[in-house]
């Protein structure tokens, strides 16, 4: 039976932190079981573009200090490393993403090593997703001793959920990532590209920074919503049913997640899951707002309303006054479906990745339906579905 620490924790006051941390993990047979001493350790952060800590896009730098210094009480050698998504000017912008998450800061301040994933190598692996033979993975994650994968609790604006299944993508260097975005458009198809990642690495542990997560249209222009949680688990999509339960949803409402399921990265059915700590069951996160393209699978709607609904479904939409012309969005999209002087998107084109609005730095991307009957559809829909 997999099993699923939650501990509470208020805020990322260091000594919170590592209390929580160091409780969480005696439940799961102690440090012991995992790490020794002159290990090489990596911490796989969530560093989806230059986002400050605050801000609940990213892995708190705060959350990774105090893991850090654990770690490094026992005697390893820390490392802290990820591949942000999209491009400025053709550059992945992972190397500022360290600085204006604070990862960059802690990495100095506690002797840790920063390993940008966009610069340390590659190490091609066969898949089985179907779409690719083989794909190309961060040198590091192969090189550590042994890996932790530190994702943040967020929904998603086209996967509806992401989290520690989710936060390997992170191990496909810079400008990769579109082109499997632009092979896999459906979040099914792109779950088995990212179920053939952990089929290829060895990742021994999963904690989930739950302390501050993000609702809305995650993972970066959602709103901040204090969850309060830390979550953590040797199997990843057990931490992730037991997190999707937390907000409400279920696996059968998450693309990637019943990907991890037909492939089985682990257990997806509650009964199965010992859940211990502060709680025996998932506490559920009142409020909680989802993204506009969640549909709940315990509602069941008849076809043609169904129909309707997919008709009707927001596209991206470049607000123009909100736009810093940066051109993430351009660079970003796998399909070149966005005009670089006008930000006008080719909707023939567009294949409903939502990497443009996934990785816009500055929120300029909205989720709009043509028409306002059509937006007024949805919102109703939406409230019913709540």
């Amino acid at each position: 039976m997999a099993k699923v620490v939650i501990k509470e924790c208020n805020d990322y006051g260091l000594d919170m932190v590592k209390q929580q941390l160091t409780e969480g993990i005696k439940l799961l047979g102690g440090w012991g079981q995992f790490v020794s001493a002159d290990m090489k350790v990596l911490l796989k952060v969530n560093l989806i573009g230059p986002k400050t800590p605050d801000s609940a896009a990213v892995t708190h730098c705060e959350f990774v200090r105090a893991l850090t210094q654990i770690l490094q009480d026992k005697g390893c050698i820390v490392w802290i490393g990820d591949s942000s998504g999209g491009a400025i000017a053709g550059i992945a912008p992972t190397a500022s993403g360290f600085k204006v998450s604070g990862l960059e800061q802690v990495a100095e301040d506690e002797g840790a090593v920063i390993k940008n994933f966009d610069r340390e190598g590659v190490v091609e692996v066969k898949t089985d997703n179907g779409k690719t033979e083989h794909m190309y993975l961060a040198k590091p994650m192969f090189e550590a001793d042994f890996v932790i994968n530190l994702p943040k609790l967020k929904t998603h604006s086209a996967g509806i959920y992401t989290g520690a299944v989710k936060n390997l993508f992170g191990c496909i260097p810079g400008l990769r990532k579109a082109d499997y975005h632009r092979q896999a458009p459906d979040s099914k198809d792109l779950g088995m590209i990212i179920a053939d990642i952990h089929k290829s690495v060895s990742v021994g542990l999963h904690i989930m920074d739950g302390v501050i997560a993000m609702q809305g249209e995650g993972p970066t222009a959602g709103e901040v919503y204090p969850a309060q949680k830390i979550l953590m688990s040797t199997d990843p999509l057990a931490l992730d049913t037991v997190a999707a339960a937390m907000i409400g949803m279920q696996v059968d409402d998450i693309p990637i997640l019943l990907s991890a399921r037909e492939r089985k990265l682990g257990e997806s059915d509650l009964k199965t899951i010992e859940i211990t700590g502060d709680y025996t069951t998932p506490p559920v996160l009142q409020g909680y707002k989802y993204p506009k393209r969640f549909r709940s699978s315990k509602k069941k709607n008849n076809a043609a309303l169904i129909k309707i609904i997919d008709f009707l479904k927001a596209r991206p939409k470049v607000n123009t006054k909100r736009c810093k012309h940066c051109n993430m969005c351009v660079e970003s999209c796998p399909v070149n479906a966005i005009d670089k002087e006008s930000k006008k998107i080719n909707y023939k084109s567009c294949i409903e990745c939502m990497c443009c609005h996934e990785l816009c730095l500055h929120k300029a991307i909205d989720l709009k339906n043509d028409k306002w009957i059509a937006e007024l559809f949805m919102r109703f829909y939406r409230r019913r579905m709540q």
